[in-house]
């Protein structure tokens, strides 16, 4: 990564081509996935803000951050295409560019606490010229549900008492910010200034939802990502956190995988003018479009393109209908085509064809009718696209608004970055008669409404003021296929040769959908190594299915675990734990809540709610 200042220009290959410093990498997931646009990253002493890609059609390289496609991603998003983010290896060149922030600094030495430029420090430093020590960046920050960011005021946390109306101003003395070392809480970190006007005082109560409202602190709209951007009117109250929380940023994710007929690569070309050819309305049009393009040389027929856009029109949802108002409307519509996909398969022949599925030999019924599974399919190949479509601060991203979320630049751009990543997998349904025989039970349907109303209610309290709150997709099938994918991840971590961590789930629950994609996608070496079809085959996949449900028979944190109330982030799990079937947060689509183990094999004080309990009944 390297900050906006410009030296002397290096002719060196791999030298920076603007020949701005470089302050440490990241891998190139990380940049789509935890140091995004907006994010705060730390190298060494010092601190940086991510920029925004206002820049980024100048900065990052073609060469090194090549253009990837995902048709109907790029649709739902609303972009022709995205780009890789710039690699940080020894051939890479000007990577991805920071900013530093917070601005407020610290000496160890002479204890004072003011913006880094005050100290004079040398070009690209961050060292008192006094001291000679290296500064310490702001432990603090505050940031808004809007996702405006800012230096923590310590001038107005300190000058509460002397500040007539909430009035802002200088009272010419110099802030100091020292540490007693009593404790390790916030009571020993105090500030003081030396105009003798106000007494010191300490961080303790900083953290407090109305903490700086209470002293008149209002949002002041800023965005130190984005360049020479304006402030912007907020009316949300700000709030302070700790540099490092991971509630300063938390990226919003869309991701779909590579299906036909998108997925042979054959349609990468038309990316940029798939507008121009919606309009069309014939054939001979489309022509047009394409020999205008393509200087009478299209790479595809006109016919292939009309057929192309009537399957790209047939899932969209009717406009009027209720279905269309929903904020995730579009993303539905992805998985419901991903959902078909995979039930019917696509049998290996291309070589470019980055989509092969296919059922396994022989009869999956002798296996696993007993346990009301469909006939599972192997993903022997698949292709996975992941965008960072913009983030949020203080806030889950599950409850931001559809169009909600910071941007990543002020000019709306035609591209996002992502990142491709390619794996195997399994996918696995459940027989939907048995499934609405069971989901339709009364107890069912008390723990399951219990689950979502608490996950509502938080989400209703978290959502922005004004903006319309998402309601909670818990439901008995989607919370029973969740947990059902959770313990066999787990399973399947033990037995096919893939840590957890390596190992996703991708949910298909809805009215029209009940299956669930296990899936490795990884950019690192636990990539496909093949051991995860392998566990697809009915006579292996039974004694996986058996192994898990047994292991979720018992948790180390029974009794209390399966007889527990309301647990987890937001309360949205019941019999759930690290002990049983929680897993890393890179394994799961919904943040470890709506699991419940007790859906999987029953209560101690009702057996009849357990999909599966008649497995362990003789």
């Amino acid at each position: 990564m390297t900050p906006p200042r410009q030296r002397r220009t290096a002719g060196a290959f791999g030298a920076p081509r603007k020949a701005l410093a470089r302050k440490g990498a990241v891998r190139r997931s990380q940049a789509v996935t935890t140091y995004g646009v907006g994010s705060l990253v730390a190298f060494e002493q010092e601190s940086f803000i991510v920029s925004g890609l206002d820049d980024a059609d100048a900065s990052w390289p073609e060469d090194e951050t090549p253009k990837v496609y995902e048709h109907r991603l790029a649709r739902t998003l609303r972009v022709t295409h995205f780009r890789l983010p710039p690699g940080s290896d020894e051939r890479s060149t000007d990577g991805m560019r920071v900013r530093r922030f917070p601005l407020m600094h610290n000496c160890p030495g002479c204890e004072k606490l003011q913006p880094i430029g005050r100290f004079n420090p040398p070009a690209g430093k961050a060292v008192c010229q006094d001291c000679a020590r290296d500064l310490v960046p702001s432990r603090f920050v505050i940031a808004c549900e809007n996702g405006h960011l800012d230096d923590f005021p310590y001038w107005k946390w300190l000058h509460r008492d002397n500040r007539p109306g909430g009035v802002t101003g200088g009272c010419g003395g110099t802030l100091m910010l020292r540490s007693t070392g009593r404790t390790a809480s916030l009571r020993s970190i105090v500030v003081s200034c030396t105009c003798g006007t106000v007494k010191e005082v300490s961080m303790e109560g900083a953290f407090g939802r109305q903490a700086l409202r209470d002293l008149s602190i209002r949002c002041a709209g800023r965005r130190p990502w984005l360049k020479d951007a304006p402030v912007e009117s907020c009316t949300a109250a700000p709030r302070t956190l700790q540099r490092g929380a991971s509630s300063v940023w938390q990226p919003i994710l869309k991701s779909a995988l590579s299906i036909p007929p998108w997925s042979d690569g054959s349609t990468d070309p038309l990316a940029a003018i798939w507008d121009q050819l919606r309009e069309c309305e014939t054939e001979r049009e489309i022509s047009l479009v394409l020999n205008g393009k393509f200087d009478g040389n299209p790479p595809i027929t006109a016919a292939r393109v009309m057929e192309l856009l009537v399957a790209e029109a047939q899932d969209d949802p009717d406009p009027e209908s209720d279905e269309a108002q929903i904020p995730d409307a579009p993303y539905r519509v992805l998985l419901r085509q991903e959902y078909r996909k995979l039930s019917e398969g696509n049998p290996e022949g291309d070589r470019r064809e980055q989509f092969v599925c296919e059922p396994p030999e022989g009869d999956h019924r002798a296996h696993l009718d007993r346990f009301g599974l469909g006939r599972p399919m192997l993903v022997k190949r698949l292709r996975e696209v992941r965008a960072l479509k913009g983030f949020t601060r203080i806030i889950q991203p599950d409850a931001a608004p559809d169009k909600g979320g910071a941007p990543l630049s002020m000019a709306g751009l035609k591209w996002l970055p992502a990142v491709e990543v390619s794996g195997e997998g399994v996918f696995l349904r459940l027989d939907k008669k048995r499934l609405d025989a069971w989901s339709g039970g009364s107890e069912v349907k008390r723990r399951v409404a219990r689950m979502a109303r608490l996950h509502d209610e938080a989400l209703v309290k978290s959502a922005p003021k004004g903006a319309t709150p998402r309601r909670s997709p818990g439901t008995p099938r989607m919370v029973l296929l969740h947990t059902l994918a959770h313990v066999l991840i787990n399973e399947w971590s033990l037995d096919a040769g893939y840590p957890a961590a390596a190992l996703r789930e991708r949910l298909y629950a809805d009215d029209t959908m009940a299956g669930f994609l296990i899936y490795t996608a990884t950019s690192d070496s636990a990539g496909s190594l093949g051991g995860l079809v392998a566990q697809g085959e009915p006579s292996v996949l039974k004694d996986s299915l058996l192994s898990a449900l047994r292991r979720a028979c018992w948790c180390s944190a029974d009794p209390l675990c399966i007889e527990s109330g309301p647990s987890g982030t937001y309360g949205a799990n019941l019999s759930a734990c690290h002990s049983c079937v929680m897993l890393p947060e890179t394994s799961c689509e919904h943040n470890n809540i709506l699991l419940d183990r007790a859906l999987l094999i029953g209560s101690p004080d009702n057996t009849e709610v357990g999909y599966f309990v008649d497995l362990f009944q003789s």
